[in-house]
């Protein structure tokens, strides 16, 4: 018997974040400082350690050029 686990809101929001990030041609540190926050935010965000605020992931699919519906799964 196989036991299938969703992922969490968070860890979706994580994988979701690291991987536009890292398809992107901007740098970690070229993104939080465009956006406002500190470079060691930013890798708390992709580490899975904190969830950026609303404001936050706003900011980053703007400047990203993504939808807010891909990182947080919302079809």
């Amino acid at each position: 018997m196989y036991l299938i686990m969703e992922k969490s809101l968070d860890e979706k929001i994580t994988e979701n974040l690291k991987f536009e990030i890292e398809h992107s041609a901007k740098t970690k540190v070229e993104i939080a400082k465009a956006i406002g926050i500190t470079p060691s935010s930013l890798s708390q965000y992709l580490a899975g350690r904190a969830q950026p605020s609303l404001a936050n992931l706003s900011r980053l699919c703007n400047f990203l050029d993504i939808s807010a519906d891909d990182i947080l799964e919302v079809h």
